[in-house]
């Protein structure tokens, strides 16, 4: 198939909504990377500084610079896919290299071949796989997101509807806006991308906001290293997030969609595509999306590989044509977001959560949780554990009985020592303090937190204190570099962890320790805010570890 021209290739995007990333990614899709004078086209035609352009391709893990380099393959050695061959696999897979956690740690050693992913724990065992099914919950639990996600034929809009999918929106649409906030705001849902704020809250906001178009944006940059939530609900519901992003829209008169989808997804990108024309095909997007004259249009924008970009000010920076940069707030997306406009980030989670909680009701929802909790969390569980998987479970469930009753404890004849919370955001829990429940204040009494809900199990053959080093090594080379206490503080951790500092353990430990308290206290964002933990909990569970690392090394 002929090449389009660069001209072809310019027209084509120029006057799309968040234009560059797009732009980008089919001068790369073309020519298998970003020359030199494809970067000072794009610089001219959208008028973007050269320079600014330059610093902003650079900084994404994916996009080649050099001919043929999108072709080459790429090996995760993250955490889990680390302990499982990851390596062997890049020294013997001709021209590999590697890349941070693509999001599949329930299906270790993923390879991403082009626009394909492989998975395997040999070259010879690499091969094409799609998303696993989340486990079946025992019967006495009441599902949310996954209620319906096992049924066939749930991606297409055909299935979708056979399942009482867009019904709870068609409701919500003979009613008011505010109707709608009161209903979200009744049922207790709060952001499941990690930080927790009420969702109708944050909508009210959007709605009572003064700037036009306002616009939804579903954060689904599933960048944290063992969570894989958000691919298994847009491979197998994808309805279910456009269904979300609608009932967003009506409530507080946005116009404007986007799903911001992180590069490791290609296969997700071509289901979302889909399903987004099957809906504007039937009405439901489009110029008359809520009746005449009241618009909601929907695009997916794929990222190019930078944790950073989970965090929600860098996200609109980077889908803005920006260098993905954290803002200073405030101000806050939901009066100075997208085109500094009101706009509202919800994580695939919780707009996946919108339709259920529009067909039963509120009081349904909140009534999933135990005790005084509200709704359900998805947890992605993997690593030295016998049933990896993401399971849904109610808020105030206890961890113990989800790791050995549901996925079966560890493997082998092996005890479980430690695992990780919100991914690797939350540090380690281990020993007494694995009999936590499932919500926050039970995690955060344990001084990490649940954030995304990615569980990593280490068994007692894990040296722990490699572990924190290849976590910190990961924050290390994904801190954007904007805030010196998060860009030096990550590298020195990551120094200490690998051996070096003090060779007195009580003068390493306060020097670690005092690293920690700066992060923690001084950087501009959660990731040096967050890193700190894996030191703090090595420390807190793993002393004879770190004494023997330091005293020996």
């Amino acid at each position: 198939m002929k090449r389009p021209s660069d001209g072809e290739l310019l027209a084509a995007w120029r006057d799309e909504p968040a234009p560059l990333l797009p732009l980008l990614h089919a001068f790369h899709q073309c020519d298998g990377h970003l020359s030199e004078k494809t970067l000072r086209a794009i610089s001219a035609d959208l008028g973007i500084p050269i320079a600014d352009l330059f610093g902003t391709v650079t900084f994404y893990h994916h996009f080649a610079r050099t001919p043929g380099g999108r072709e080459k393959p790429r090996v995760c050695v993250g955490p889990i896919c680390a302990l499982r061959g990851a390596q062997e696999i890049v020294d013997r897979l001709d021209g590999a290299t590697t890349m941070p956690c693509p999001g599949r740690c329930d299906q270790p050693v993923p390879v991403l071949d082009g626009d394909t992913i492989l998975c395997g724990d040999t070259p010879a065992t690499l091969t094409n796989v799609d998303s696993p099914l989340p486990p079946e919950s025992p019967d006495e639990i009441e599902e949310c997101v996954f209620a319906q996600i096992r049924t066939p034929g749930r991606a297409g809009l055909a299935g979708y509807r056979e399942t009482g999918g867009y019904e709870g929106l068609a409701r919500a649409l003979t009613g008011s806006p505010q109707d709608l906030l009161e209903s979200i705001d009744a049922s207790g849902l709060a952001g499941r991308g990690g930080a927790g704020f009420p969702t109708g809250r944050k909508w009210r906001a959007v709605a009572e906001a003064e700037g036009e178009p306002k616009t939804i944006v579903c954060n689904a940059d599933e960048g944290e290293p063992g969570c894989f939530k958000d691919r298994t609900l847009m491979d197998y519901d994808p309805h279910a997030v456009i269904e979300g992003m609608l009932a967003a829209g009506f409530a507080t008169g946005a116009t404007r969609g986007f799903i911001y989808l992180r590069y490791e997804y290609p296969e997700t990108q071509n289901i979302l595509e889909r399903a987004i024309e099957e809906a504007r095909a039937e009405g439901l997007l489009g110029s008359e999306a809520f009746g005449p004259g009241r618009p909601f249009d929907l695009w997916v924008r794929r990222g190019a590989g930078a944790y950073i970009c989970g965090e929600e000010t860098s996200l609109l920076n980077s889908l803005e044509g920006k260098h993905p940069f954290p803002r200073n707030r405030p101000p806050f997306p939901v009066t100075h977001g997208y085109e500094n406009l009101p706009t509202v980030v919800n994580n695939v989670e919780t707009l996946a959560s919108i339709p259920h909680i529009l067909s039963k009701g509120p009081d349904w929802y909140r009534n999933l949780a135990i005790g005084d909790h509200a709704g359900t969390k998805v947890i992605s569980l993997s690593g030295d554990i016998r049933r990896p998987g993401n399971y849904e479970v109610p808020l105030g469930f206890p961890l113990q009985v989800l790791l050995q009753d549901w996925a079966g404890g560890a493997l082998g004849d092996r005890d479980i020592q430690a695992v990780t919370m919100a991914g690797l955001s939350g540090g380690f829990l281990a020993k007494d303090d694995l009999d936590v429940t499932l919500d926050e204040p039970s995690i955060r009494a344990k001084e990490s937190f649940l954030g995304a809900g990615g569980i990593m199990v280490f068994d007692d053959s894990r040296d722990m204190v490699e572990v924190a080093h290849a976590a910190m090594e990961f924050f290390a080379e994904e801190s954007c570099g904007k805030c010196f206490p998060c860009r030096i503080g990550t590298h020195r951790l990551t120094e200490r962890l690998s051996g070096g500092g003090p060779s007195d353990l009580g003068d390493w430990v306060d020097e670690v320790t005092d690293l920690g308290q700066t992060m923690k206290q001084t950087s501009a964002c959660g990731l040096g805010q967050a890193a700190p933990l894996i030191t703090e909990s090595l420390l807190r569970y793993f002393p004879d570890q770190v004494a023997a690392r330091v005293e020996n090394r």
